[in-house]
């Protein structure tokens, strides 16, 4: 990824926020039949192996497990909130649009999860992630054990140990405090929820600095 020194992020803690709070990536590898990508919610063990492990499942009817078997690299894309920056918004003149984001690049080999009691205790999990901040959550329990079973078959679980992060936090960094603090103020007022995510993180990086 590329990622000037202003916008560079290597604080692992920061990296994993970013992760967790936008756990549906982007698989991506590239096997005989050229590069593939697949969608999907990832689960991050920040306390698996020195920067974390990734886990999560996809369907059996996706041929991209197929690419992990080869014991190749994978990039898992985490992408974070994301809004148009219009010059209009700065204190000075002459600038261009561009736009300003947060996202991470995880990269590692995948294992396969074969054995059946570990793929069940991972998609239990996810749904546990997912489901336990609602009134009445849903549990698999609650689904008669042979569709589960059925269920279960028809996926293919995965792990991967990260073995390199990249992280980007692009937020203005590179301009003047005049024209962060107007950029700010013209992101709230755009009205977006993505653009006011990012007007926050402006003003909260300034109150660090």
């Amino acid at each position: 990824m590329y990622r000037p020194q202003h916008f560079r992020e290597e604080r692992l803690d920061v990296l994993h926020a970013i992760m967790e709070r936008n756990s549906f990536a982007t698989l991506v590898s590239a096997g005989p039949d050229g590069i593939v990508a697949t969608h999907v919610p990832v689960l991050l063990d920040r306390a698996a192996g020195r920067l974390g492990t990734l886990r999560g499942h996809i369907a059996r009817a996706n041929d991209h497990w197929k690419h992990w078997a080869s014991g190749a690299e994978m990039l898992v894309i985490f992408r974070g909130p994301h809004a148009y920056v219009s010059p209009s918004w700065y204190a000075t003149s002459g600038r261009v649009p561009t736009w300003n984001y947060l996202a991470v690049h995880a990269y590692g080999t995948p294992r396969l999860v074969e054995d059946p009691d570990a793929l069940r205790r991972l998609v239990d999990e996810t749904t546990h992630r997912y489901e336990d901040g609602f009134e009445a959550p849903w549990r698999m329990s609650s689904v008669e054990p042979k569709v589960i079973d059925g269920l279960l078959d028809a996926v293919v679980g995965f792990e991967t140990p990260i073995a390199r992060l990249e992280g980007k936090r692009k937020l203005g960094q590179n301009r003047s405090r005049a024209d962060r603090e107007e950029m700010a103020a013209g992101l709230r007022a755009h009205g977006s929820d993505d653009a006011g995510v990012i007007a926050d993180l402006v003003e909260a990086d300034l109150r660090e600095r």
